[in-house]
């Protein structure tokens, strides 16, 4: 068991390492030795977990998928802005969601599969989508599949836009204007009006999941 959790704690402190250099220096950029510097673990150590740079990007990418989900909503509608809200927040505060979507978003990453990050969001606002359909939250033109794919495109770019100008620090900004331009097109207007789209959504999410997660841990008795 102290093995196991030893193996646990030094594929974290690689994926970590491994992400801060991604995210500094990009996919085609970043090497092996750099990535070793910065998790101060032995080459044999590094490559027992992860075998080629290639894996070590796809630890970080595959790292978003562990996260806490959003708990359900009775409106569909509202957790899929929470889910990009709190998107949005962890792209501001934790490395390795921004190492994520750097590596997801980067054209230079010559033989790294992007793919999925996109296709696992897509899936994601989809089934939010159908589900607020079945639901009556969406206006009757509105096809959930293609919908989702113009949502996950336009995030992407929001979201390389932010980084560009500001490295994230506008990002609930920008986020909160996509949201209100885009869903009128998608949501029935009485829906639309219950939904909270303000900036600060994505920290109370956050703040939400942490006194969730809180609850449930086991107690020790002293």
């Amino acid at each position: 068991m102290v093995k196991q959790d030893r193996a646990i704690r030094t594929r974290r402190t690689i994926l970590t390492a491994a992400a801060k250099v991604f995210e500094e220096r990009g996919y085609q950029a970043a090497t092996i030795s750099e990535i070793l510097s910065a998790a101060g673990v032995t080459k044999g150590a590094l490559y027992f977990h992860f075998p080629s740079k290639e894996h070590l990007a796809e630890g970080v990418l595959h790292e978003q998928d562990q996260l806490l989900p959003i708990p359900d909503r009775a409106c569909k509608i509202q957790q899929f802005v929470d889910t990009v809200m709190l998107h949005s927040f962890r792209l501001q505060t934790d490395p390795m969601v921004r190492a994520g979507v750097r590596l997801s978003l980067d054209q230079q990453a010559a033989g790294l599969d992007r793919s999925g990050p996109f296709l696992r969001w897509a899936e994601i606002c989809n089934e939010l989508l159908e589900k607020g359909q079945a639901q009556g939250e969406l206006l009757p033109h509105v096809v959930a599949s293609e919908t989702a794919d113009v949502m996950v495109g336009c995030f992407a770019g929001v979201q390389a836009m932010s980084q560009a100008v500001s490295d994230h620090q506008d990002l609930p900004q920008r986020v909160n204007a996509f949201l209100r331009h885009v869903l009128p097109s998608v949501v029935v207007p009485s829906v639309l009006a219950s939904v909270d789209l303000t900036e600060g959504r994505g920290t109370a999410v956050h703040t939400e999941l942490k006194a969730l997660h809180a609850e449930h841990q086991p107690t020790h008795l002293s």
